[in-house]
């Protein structure tokens, strides 16, 4: 518990009415399968990003993992990355920056110029 130091843990097994004995037998406990599940995706999910070069969100890391047999729901692939801090980098849309159609006063003088000096 992240509040040892602060708290017996009489006191914060009363607060949250748990018994003690109770408290001690979930920290030996193993972790459940959902959890080892939970481990083995990650390491899963971490190394299809960074084969994507952190491009993959949660749609495409689905279909890499569908392609390794394994079937995982997009929620749970979100989850897992948040909880990892992994993000996806989104490309930005190009945009024009100049107008290449517009021409200034100083532009259309010089293509009314009809003479030429080398």
């Amino acid at each position: 518990m992240h509040h040892q130091s602060e708290f017996s843990i009489a006191l914060m097994c009363r607060v949250f009415d748990v018994s003690r004995s109770g408290y001690y037998e979930w920290q030996l406990r193993s972790p459940s399968l959902r959890n080892q599940r939970d481990e083995a995706l990650k390491a899963n999910i971490h190394k299809h990003h960074q084969a994507s070069r952190a491009t993959y969100g949660t749609r495409r890391l689905q279909q890499k993992l569908s392609e390794d047999n394994e079937s995982v729901s997009r929620r749970r692939i979100g989850r897992l990355m948040q909880e990892e801090g992994l993000v996806c980098k989104t490309r930005r849309k190009f945009k024009a920056t100049t107008n290449s159609k517009k021409l200034l006063p100083h532009q259309i003088s010089f293509l009314h110029c009809s003479k030429v000096y080398l």
